[in-house]
């Protein structure tokens, strides 16, 4: 394994361990949760602690959501799988404050802990220009919507092969039906694109993907899994009723390798 792409699998190990460490915390306290980051830490290759690559590496975005943006995503997903309103134990986290040049969309097994992908993925482009920062709910606003969504089913539409996704919290996406608010591929999405441009084109509202990886994503959300869309709004934190849902749920497993 060379350059990238052992930077990649090593900085899934860390990912992964800080899913462990972090569920280790709510269960037996800070200290349990620092001895198994303690391990984590022993086990993992060096590389997985090496410093950012250089400039003229090729792009691959940060080894993880911010902390806060995997930390939400897990809550919401855990209060909805306790309420049966997802029943796929894959989790697509998406980080709207990270840039549309950086890959900025983790698909997470939960149940092992594994980053099965991470991939670049578009705003509307409502929501603004390299980094998304508006959001709405509203039809005809041509925004991102945020917060936490269930993936349905699979339609072939405008854009080839299409996911169908619902919207769980009211004001904030509940409108994403009606609004066709579909996760597809797209030609704007691609590294191509930020090279030329310096960031991805935008969308009507959709999360939108690079065509070669659509399939493959939607494979693995498609009838029941959960979306999670994290964004740079006050305001939405404070009204999500799934960010403040205690349910509990089992702690993904750690895992040594990206799949």
């Amino acid at each position: 394994m060379r350059g990238p792409s052992r930077r990649a699998a090593s900085a899934a190990i860390l990912f992964a361990a800080a899913l462990c460490a972090r569920e280790a915390a709510a269960r037996e306290g800070r200290a349990a949760a620092h001895a198994a980051a303690s391990r984590v830490r022993e086990r993992a290759p060096r590389e997985a602690v090496s410093h950012a690559p250089p400039e003229s590496a090729p792009r691959d975005g940060a080894a993880a959501p911010n902390p806060e943006a995997l930390d939400s995503a897990l809550r919401a997903y855990r209060c909805a799988r306790s309420r049966g309103e997802v029943v796929r134990p894959t989790l697509a986290v998406i980080d709207y404050t990270l840039p549309s040049s950086e890959k900025r969309l983790w698909l997470i097994d939960t149940e092992s802990g594994r980053v099965l992908q991470h991939e670049l993925v578009a705003h509307g482009r409502g929501s603004g220009d390299l980094f998304a920062d508006r959001f709405s709910n509203e039809p005809e606003s041509y925004q991102s919507s945020l917060g936490l969504f269930v993936a349905r089913g699979v339609y072939a539409g405008e854009h080839g092969l299409s996911l169908r996704l619902d919207g769980l919290e009211p004001g904030i996406n509940d409108q994403a039906s009606s609004r066709a608010i579909v996760m597809h591929g797209a030609w704007y999405v691609s590294e191509a694109h930020v090279a030329r441009w310096g960031r991805l084109g935008r969308s009507l509202g959709c999360p939108a993907l690079a065509p070669e990886v659509t399939a493959s994503v939607i494979e693995r959300l498609r009838d029941g899994a959960a979306v999670f869309a994290y964004g740079p709004d006050p305001r939405w934190k404070q009204r999500s009723a799934y960010l403040r849902c205690d349910a509990p749920a089992p702690a993904p497993r750690v895992a040594s390798r990206q799949g």
